[in-house]
């Protein structure tokens, strides 16, 4: 017997022996394992990514959101800016009027003052015009009388 056979003889109990301690089935359990851990690792990969593009789309949708607010209250800004604007030149144009008004009423009490004023002197004056050519006209006390009578008179016609 040669070499070759007891070679051949090795190698045959080498693989009875691979086979009776199971090795085959416990590589292919270990590829099996490996497999099957691959595959979580896939999967978990996989629910991680779509919870990534959940969380990506939710915080587009409260960016979106947010823009939406922002412009919603600077148009509102605008609005309220606008409104107080035309609120404040009413006001204002209503101040004015009210001091034009006031100053109008000022001027004219104060013509009427002034016409008061010169008619009453004018009545004095033609008061004293008319004693003055009543006395050197009319003497004694029927003067005195219609003196007096008239100064009454016109005193009151033009008061």
């Amino acid at each position: 017997m040669d070499a070759s056979f007891w070679a051949l003889v090795g190698l045959v109990l080498f693989f009875v022996l691979i086979a009776y301690l199971k090795v085959p089935g416990m590589i292919g359990g270990a590829l099996d394992k490996r497999a099957d851990d691959i595959k979580k690792e896939l999967e978990e990969a996989r629910k991680m990514r779509e919870e990534a593009q959940e969380l990506l789309s939710e915080y587009q949708r409260k960016r979106h959101e947010a823009e939406s607010e922002a412009e919603a209250i600077v148009a509102e800004a605008n609005a309220e800016a606008e409104r107080l604007t035309v609120e404040t030149n009413q006001a204002l144009e209503e101040m004015i009027a009210r001091r034009s008004k006031a100053a109008e009423e000022k001027i004219a009490q104060a013509e009427t003052q002034a016409i008061a004023e010169v008619r009453a002197k004018a009545a004095d004056i033609a008061v004293a015009a008319a004693e003055e050519i009543l006395s050197a006209k009319v003497k004694d006390k029927v003067a005195d009388d219609i003196l007096a009578k008239s100064i009454t008179q016109v005193k009151d016609q033009l008061n």
